[in-house]
């Protein structure tokens, strides 16, 4: 079917979305995506051979407040 996902859909509950943000805005900055980076940790954690525990990106850097 031309509609349906190759892989099925995980949801995550209990998220909410000022954490989906900052979370989406990290991975962004660390080239990569939410997918990924939450794959990456869950390989990690359950202990898969090769598996290395993600890194997390270079802290935002704060606004300007001279203005």
């Amino acid at each position: 079917m031309a509609n349906q996902h190759r892989n099925k859909l995980r949801g995550v509950r209990g998220v909410d979305d000022e954490l989906w943000d900052d979370f989406g805005d990290a991975v962004t900055r660390a080239d990569s995506d939410r997918s990924a980076e939450l794959r990456r940790f869950m390989e990690w954690y359950v202990r898969r051979p090769d598996a290395e525990h993600p890194r997390r990106p270079a802290a935002p850097e704060p606004p300007d407040r001279t203005a």
